[in-house]
């Protein structure tokens, strides 16, 4: 009757527990690490949507804006405007800006603004002067404002002038603060501001030059933005513009944080996998001192049912401590981060608790912990009495039943769709889950196939040998928790080096070798002859391509508008506002058909297009189907004629879109053209010519679009590779808890060896050579995986060379025998200076 009270398992569960909690420190920190990383991740992650969404009109401009490239908007449609609020016209293009001073150049974003800009926020400049006043026309000179970039590229003073196309520009102002200008990808060059008054005198703006057409307009308090934004498209329906309201105040980087969030959830939830084995080894090494106190109650007429409550309440406690204390830290995260956050994204987030990200977290945690948990409880509580108090060395081995598979089975799936249902890319959480459960299998079956093989080497005659092998075998032996938890950590952090060390080997080697030394935009048709015979008569160039060039957006496949289309997310971008399009006669040398033909050279027919064969698999057409696109408010619908293989990483003048002859001839166009030159004074003096003799041509050098995006992927892989670590970390920890689980069997080894006669200096040699092993073999198991994985992300996914980094596997062999022969001696260096007297009384 006694062992029938209701709350009896809550009882003893809380007696036992004093004094007990020490055993579980590695357990309690793994779940706090994977729960932080979670929990953090979603919670930053959240706190800058949600700051970007409180500071939209100022980000965006506007309530909301229309863009355009290559024309501004009809007067028609600027009437309509300004009767439902007011209008701000802003102009965004690429230019060169050159000094008398120094006789440098580079590339700039010129940016010219009229007299209503900004509609929301202010522009900060320094001294503190106002932008009118900055940009006004004062004896003569028409002023600028600049990044401070471009005052250290070109080594400009206050005062100083820049020349932009046929106009020079006094220097009045530094930008400090733009407040439509922030989450920024990518660029090409520093800010320029001038006025839009100021613009027509460059001559850069031209008929068909690649400018963008900006207005942002600011609603009258009286107007409903989706009732204008309808009445816009109803009005002018093949304007081909492309609205943004709010809701896409800073468009991409709703996109990019989604896909950085959830990769960095899934290295966290990575670290909580690691951490579980932690959870088990704690667990198991706790039963295993609580084996007198199991024999008891069993004697005492407990049932194995509430053997099991009592140590599976005591376990899910203590599991919550570790989890409110990993929320705490993840929760707290947008406080203490803002301030770094702001460094880079200057928003503010908000500083407030994210519920989702805390309650997915939380499930996470509970998940985990009874998946590792529930094999150790039942192994103690399924046993006789007889049983546990023989067990000196070890709980012995129960056989698993049918209920704990049908448990374990249930967990996994519940983990499994937990992951799969709270990430935006499902394919992505799929392949993990997946992935995950492949390689615990793989790591389990390597560690058992290395005990099994073993325990068959009996003829091993180096002593300390033959003791570190039976050490790996033995019964109770943390080998196969030793091989998974370092595994699986390594195995993360060498699949990320490898993969970076291949992009960078790409960006820096590969690339370099065969990119074109400059891009010229903005020629136009009237200047490709002279620009030809200029570019040709300059001595070290060595090979020339040049192509007509229009923009255009889709707004139709087939006959489904782009809105209702749902691309792959790796492909949105292709269907996703203005692509260049270029028209062709040939089929361009070393292009490789996919599927189709291309057509004959006097081809007069309909409108027909080459496309991007991974683009056409993105948006699921093939050939055959039709594609509408708004070229300069013209719609224009061509049949797919073709699919080809584009190699992106060729840098050559690749177009998603190619047309055939006798549809884009007559629409304003300019000309693009990829120069090589053979050394580094080629290339400055192919600038220089070329920038001085056409000063609406902007030269766009591939050296320094390479060293911005080596500066992208260095600050993305320090990040990653930081976030990773926390699961190389968890999984030192439960190589410690795997030790330390091994403490008091240490201690009996030793000294039974010592009573043997066996010496200090063999029992060590006997610890590192049986660390060794287990180093090696994680080691060896890890290279593998990663090698395999990383080469599919490079080959297959990125579709490049992969090459095997030995500096890679050097480091990552080195770490492993580090840590487990530095980790296992640590742990078990007590062992060696333990009296044999004292031990044998015990």
């Amino acid at each position: 009757m006694f062992f029938r009270t209701s709350n009896l398992p809550f009882k003893l569960a809380f007696r036992d527990l004093r004094g007990g909690i020490s055993s579980f420190r590695i357990f309690i920190t793994c779940l706090i690490l994977g729960i932080a990383a979670i929990s953090g991740v979603g919670s930053i992650s959240k706190a800058m949507n949600s700051g970007i969404m409180k500071d939209s009109q100022r980000l965006l401009g506007g309530d909301f804006s229309i863009q355009l490239t290559h024309r501004p908007i009809s007067p028609d449609a600027a009437a309509y405007i300004k009767k439902i609020g007011r209008i701000s016209t802003i102009h965004n293009m690429r230019a060169m800006a050159k000094t008398d001073k120094t006789k440098h150049r580079t590339l700039i974003e010129l940016k010219a603004i009229d007299n209503a800009y900004p509609l929301y926020g202010q522009v900060k400049l320094s001294p503190d002067i106002s932008l009118r006043q900055a940009l006004s026309i004062e004896d003569s000179q028409m002023g600028a404002v600049i990044d401070p970039a471009l005052r250290q590229r070109l080594n400009l003073d206050l005062g100083d002038t820049i020349r932009i196309g046929n106009s020079t520009f006094t220097i009045r102002a530094e930008i400090i603060d733009e407040p439509d200008r922030v989450v920024r990808f990518t660029s090409f060059g520093p800010r320029v501001m001038i006025h839009s008054s100021t613009l027509e005198r460059t001559g850069l703006l031209v008929r068909g030059s690649l400018a963008k057409f900006n207005y942002r307009v600011k609603l009258r308090k009286d107007q409903e933005l989706n009732e204008v934004i309808d009445g816009l498209n109803r009005s002018f329906p093949s304007a081909g513009w492309r609205i943004r309201t709010v809701k896409n105040a800073v468009p991409g980087f709703d996109r990019f944080n989604k896909q950085v969030t959830q990769f960095l959830t899934l290295i966290g939830l990575t670290a909580l996998l690691v951490g579980g084995l932690g959870i088990s080894n704690a667990i198991r090494n706790f039963l295993e001192k609580r084996t007198a106190t199991i024999a008891i109650l069993k004697s005492l007429g407990a049932s194995g049912h509430l053997v099991f409550q009592v140590y599976l309440i005591q376990t899910m406690l203590l599991a919550s401590i570790g989890i409110m204390l990993g929320i705490t830290i993840g929760a707290s995260s947008p406080f203490w981060a803002s301030k770094l956050i702001s460094n880079f994204i200057p928003i503010d987030l908000p500083k407030k608790l994210y519920w989702q990200p805390i309650l997915t977290s939380i499930l996470f945690g509970y998940l985990m912990t009874l998946l590792f948990s529930i094999g150790p409880l039942r192994q103690a509580t399924t046993i006789t009495p007889a049983q546990l108090f023989r067990a000196i060395v070890s709980i012995p081995q129960g056989r698993p039943n049918f209920i704990f598979y049908i448990s374990v089975c249930s967990l996994i799936v519940l983990l499994a769709s937990l992951a799969v249902l709270t990430t935006e890319d499902q394919r992505l959480a799929i392949s993990f889950v997946g992935g995950a459960v492949f390689i615990f299998i793989i790591f389990n079956l390597i560690s058992k196939g290395l005990i099994g093989f073993l325990k068959k080497r009996v003829s091993i005659k180096h002593l300390s040998a033959r003791l570190a092998v039976a050490n790996i075998h033995r019964p109770g032996s943390p080998a196969s928790d030793i091989i998974l938890s370092l595994g699986l950590g390594l195995t993360l952090l060498l699949t990320i080096v490898l993969v970076e060390n291949n992009m960078r080997r790409q960006l820096g080697e590969q690339i370099p070798k065969i990119a074109p030394s400059y891009f010229f935009i903005d020629i136009q048709p009237h200047q490709a002859s002279e620009f030809t015979t200029v570019v040709k008569s300059i001595p070290g160039v060595i090979k020339m391509d040049k192509t007509p060039m229009v923009r255009g957006r889709v707004v139709r496949i087939n006959d489904t508008s782009v809105e209702q289309i749902k691309p792959d997310p790796d492909i949105a971008w292709a269907i996703n506002g203005d692509r260049g399009l270029t028209y062709m006669k040939q089929k361009p040398p070393k292009t490789k058909l996919t599927d189709g033909i291309w057509w004959p050279t006097d081809y007069r027919g309909p409108p027909l297009i080459s496309l991007d064969a991974n683009v056409a698999r993105g948006i699921r057409v093939s050939v055959g189907d039709t594609i509408t696109l708004n070229i300069l408010g013209k719609e224009i619908t061509a049949t797919i004629a073709s699919l080809r293989y584009i190699d992106w990483t060729s840098l050559q003048m690749n177009f998603v879109f190619i047309f055939s002859p006798g549809t884009l001839e007559s629409a304003p166009h300019s000309i693009i053209s990829a120069v090589y030159a053979s050394n580094l004074e080629a290339e400055e003096d192919l600038q220089k010519t070329v920038t001085d003799l056409f000063p609406n041509v902007s030269a766009i050098s591939v050296k320094n679009a390479l060293e911005n995006a080596n500066k992208i992927l260095t600050a993305i892989s320090i990040a990653i590779k930081l976030t990773a670590s926390v699961t190389l970390l968890a999984g030192i920890l439960v190589l410690i808890g795997a030790f330390g689980s091994q403490q008091q069997k240490r201690i009996h080894d030793a000294t039974i060896y010592k009573v043997l006669g066996g010496t200090r200096k063999r029992i060590l040699l006997t610890y590192v050579m049986e660390y060794s092993i287990l180093g090696l073999l994680s080691a060896f198991v890890s290279i593998i995986l990663a090698s395999s994985i990383s080469w599919i992300i490079v080959s297959k996914i990125m579709k490049t060379d992969f090459s095997l980094s030995l500096t890679a596997i050097f480091f990552t062999t080195t770490i492993s025998l580090m840590l487990t022969i530095s980790l296992g001696l640590f742990r078990t260096w007590r062992s060696l200076g333990m009296k044999a007297s004292s031990v044998l009384r015990s």
